[in-house]
């Protein structure tokens, strides 16, 4: 950022060890969105780095990806799309199935968020299997828009979500890594 001391976003990150289940450790953002330059410097890098790309949507996926993805849209004056869970969008939707470790699971958009004049970048707050930022791309493809770009502040690297994504032809930026789950 221009003209400004740079936080270290990692260092705003707090790390829970065995949550939610034993062997894992969580990546918790809440203590970095509590941090207003922080949070600031997070949203606009990641504006920053897209700000030449023609973007004209941002999505952001529910939930934690409604909190940077806005404050991107923002930054970038472009509108906000949020991918939701089934059943939680009024109105007329279309949907994504994906599978999760025991089971399947839908995400949803409005059925007129996007289209194929839209440039969208896609918004979460990390990136580990990729599984929904996979899914959240197939249902924003279907509607005819492009998206050539995603932005995730964590990546966890050794769980090689961002290769998936990477491997559709969309280019990942994510702020800071954490190796390990």
């Amino acid at each position: 950022m221009r003209g400004v001391m740079a936080v270290d976003l990692k260092s705003l990150v707090r790390s829970i060890p065995d949550y939610p289940k034993p062997g894992i450790i969580f990546r918790d953002i809440t203590s970095l969105i509590e941090d207003s330059a922080g949070f600031r410097q997070a949203c606009q890098q990641l504006a920053d780095s897209h700000s030449s790309k023609g973007i004209t949507k941002v999505a952001g996926i529910e939930a934690r990806g409604f909190i940077f993805g806005a404050g991107v849209a923002i930054a970038l004056g472009v509108g906000f799309v949020p991918v939701r869970k089934a059943g939680k969008l009024p109105g007329e939707t279309i949907g994504q199935n994906y599978a999760l470790e025991y089971g399947v699971d839908t995400i949803e958009i409005h059925a007129n968020a996007v289209n194929g004049d839209d440039n969208v970048l896609l918004i979460d707050d990390l990136i580990a299997t990729g599984g929904t930022a996979v899914a959240a791309i197939s249902l924003l493809r279907r509607t005819g828009a492009t998206v050539s770009h995603a932005g995730f502040v964590i990546d966890l690297p050794d769980i090689n979500g961002a290769e998936k994504v990477r491997a559709l032809g969309v280019s990942v930026e994510a702020l800071i890594a954490f190796e390990g789950h």
